[in-house]
């Protein structure tokens, strides 16, 4: 029985070394490409074409000057941050509020066309952003939006897989009860979805926006597509721009504006991350 008992011991320590081995592996495959971003960022140009190296060197500062002043020559750098900055902020507050409206009217609302509005929100996430690119942009100029930040906020609306994902929570973190109850006391339906719904979709809003504000930050075709003056450039696109043929041969500025891009959604990711680990803790608590 001690020998069993022993065995069975050494049996979940191998268990938990062989788990905990694979998951710093998976840590450190995850994180070595933004630490190797960051080291070329430190790194000459010379010494990044001379070969590969994890350890940082002390030209950071320098590469970062010479992108600023590079950026300057045209528009001042900061401003393509404030670009991107507006539609990514003003897009994802958009589309996770929208989209959360969205899957509560479906997961709370029983009527006879729910299971058609719903293979039509569906349908839609299964069309590509490039098939209707030409009537978009077609669209957009026709109505006099062309070269304006609003084609890439209000359609931000629309986001399907937002809408599939809130849905899919609120089936299991939204007891109807609640929100018969609140209509019981004489709460108004957009009371009750602002001041009960939404604050139990915590967990599951913090997970989207960051996914949506990543999209918006990181996204540079339909900006090109839309904006023509150098002034409203985003960030991706200026980042597009240092890979022609004027920044193409010191790579030391191109990891420096590579590390500007990923920095505010870091941020980001740092302050939402909070719900995320406080909505997976409440999900394993079990009644």
């Amino acid at each position: 029985m001690k020998m069993k008992e022993e065995s069975l011991s050494t049996n979940i320590l191998i268990t938990k070394i062989f788990r905990n081995v694979i998951c710093i592996f998976l840590c450190v495959l995850s994180l070595f490409p933004f630490w190797s971003m960051i080291v070329n960022a430190t790194r000459s140009s010379v010494a990044i074409q001379q070969g590969f190296s994890l350890i940082p060197s002390t030209h950071f500062f320098e590469n970062f000057q010479k992108l600023v002043y590079q950026a300057n020559a045209n528009v001042p750098l900061w401003q393509y941050m404030v670009n991107s900055l507006i539609i990514a902020v003003f897009s994802t507050i958009l589309a996770v509020y929208v989209s959360t409206m969205t899957a509560y009217g479906v997961v709370v609302y029983k009527f006879k066309g729910a299971p058609l509005v719903w293979a039509f929100i569906m349908g839609i996430m299964m069309i590509p952003t490039q098939v209707s690119s030409i009537g978009f942009f077609r669209f957009v100029n026709q109505i006099g939006l062309g070269n304006t930040y609003w084609p890439l906020i209000i359609p931000a609306a629309a986001a399907p897989a937002t809408v599939f994902f809130m849905r899919q929570y609120m089936i299991s973190a939204l007891p109807l009860e609640i929100v018969d109850a609140a209509r019981v006391d004489g709460s108004g339906e957009f009371r009750t979805f602002n001041t009960i719904a939404l604050p139990m979709m915590k967990p599951a809003v913090a997970t989207q926006a960051i996914f949506a504000f990543i999209a918006s930050w990181n996204n540079f075709y339909t900006p090109s597509m839309i904006l023509s003056s150098q002034s409203k450039y985003t960030l991706p696109m200026f980042v597009q721009q240092m890979r022609g043929e004027r920044f193409r041969s010191d790579y030391g500025i191109i990891y420096a504006g590579l590390c500007i891009t990923i920095l505010p959604i870091a941020i980001v990711y740092m302050i939402l991350s909070k719900y995320i680990i406080a909505g997976v803790a409440l999900g394993g608590v079990k009644e």
